[in-house]
């Protein structure tokens, strides 16, 4: 039987790669839902070229577009946030992929949770700000979590076969972005086009400036202490500047486990989806010759401070790593509209989570709360 697939955030990058990913394996998985917050364009050409049975629109003033659009076709038509809620505890699905960016992931991957539904995760927000919530809700449905972050989905690949009693550490992998070989005091003046030219990988705006300004792995560290039941002191950041080793498995016996390929996010997405099964693709296939030289640096958290307040948000624990997601959310964000500069990013973040309440044993019904006031304090200070 095939497997029944819907993709929340379906116009972003991993959305977009899932469908393809969807498309070259027909006979073992089937697109049933398409969900997309405001681009509305792009999801309709995508409802036209792939014909789910179901299309949501979150932002309701899109939807008049859409049914406009879609009306001689046979797709049941939602809209509104509420929406995406119940449409990913169909009984018409059985695995969601959370490729939406940020907060607004949490509720509707605790809904699919909730339903029973398997989890490809490419939503890194949802275990960082509710990780231990979200790990005991899987725990209770008996849910499989896969995750899609190239790093994530290494680690896991790693410990197939073996158990997590037995790690000792694991290195995931950074490729130090576009200014891994610039000073602090370059960073000063960098821009927008510049923090957008990632090295090796082509992802949307948000997720390119947290991998420039190294939170992009900081917040994967709070993702894999959640995923692999870790200690932060059983997690390390290594650059690897050809994203060649998505990331590495250190074992109590000293031997180690590290998964390898071409950095191409369809690899990874095409493991979720098709888990437990590997599906065969025609992606471009390793070459060792190729890559004569793999190398490997330690990660300068003075110049990337982002990263250092990621691990001191991990080890405080409670609420302080959703504070860290709301204060990082905002600064980049005005990053982008050119209202701060790059190296003020973790300024804004640090002074949010010096300001935040701590709180230790946050329940599901705090995050929204916790968030709104994150996001109010962190924009006092931009």
């Amino acid at each position: 039987m095939r497997k029944k697939i819907a993709i929340l955030g379906s116009t972003g990058s991993i959305g977009s790669q899932a469908l393809q990913v969807i498309e070259m394996h027909p006979e073992e998985l089937e697109l049933q839902v398409i969900i997309a917050n405001n681009n509305v364009d792009l999801l309709i050409r995508q409802a036209q070229k792939y014909h789910p049975r179901y299309v949501v629109i979150g932002n309701e003033k899109k939807y008049d577009q859409l049914a406009s659009a879609l009306n001689q076709l046979p797709i049941d038509l939602y809209v509104g946030k509420e929406s995406i809620n119940q449409i990913v505890g169909h009984e018409a699905i059985d695995m969601v992929l959370t490729a939406v960016v940020g907060f607004s992931g949490l509720i509707p991957t605790v809904r699919a949770l909730e339903a029973g539904k398997d989890i490809a995760l490419a939503n890194k927000e949802t275990l960082v700000v509710a990780g231990e919530y979200i790990t005991w809700l899987a725990e209770q449905k008996k849910i499989k979590i896969i995750p899609v972050d190239s790093e994530h989905s290494a680690i896991y690949q790693c410990l197939v076969g073996e158990s997590t009693d037995w790690i000792e550490k694991i290195y995931l992998t950074a490729s130090g972005g576009p200014f891994r070989e610039r000073t602090i005091e370059s960073l000063q003046k960098v821009t927008m086009k510049e923090a957008l030219k990632h090295p090796n990988w082509t992802m949307g705006e948000k997720i390119t400036i947290d991998s420039a300004s190294m939170m992009n792995k900081g917040l994967e560290a709070i993702e894999a202490k959640w995923l692999f039941d870790l200690e932060p002191e059983q997690i390390d950041v290594i650059i690897h500047p050809q994203s060649v080793i998505h990331s590495i498995v250190q074992f109590i016996d000293g031997s180690m486990k590290a998964q390898m390929g071409i950095p191409d996010m369809k690899m990874p997405i095409q493991y979720a989806l098709g888990y437990p099964a590997r599906l065969k693709s025609t992606i471009q296939r390793f070459n060792f010759l190729d890559y004569p030289d793999l190398t490997f640096e330690k990660a300068d958290t003075k110049k990337f401070r982002n990263l250092a307040l990621s691990f001191e948000a991990m080890r405080t624990g409670g609420n302080m790593p959703c504070v860290l997601n709301a204060a990082n959310e905002v600064a980049v964000e005005a990053f982008l509209e050119g209202k701060i500069g790059f190296l003020d990013m973790p300024d804004v973040i640090e002074k949010t989570l010096q300001k935040s309440s701590f709180i230790e044993k946050p329940g599901l019904e705090d995050y929204e709360n916790i968030d709104f006031e994150s996001r109010r304090l962190a924009r006092s200070f931009l």
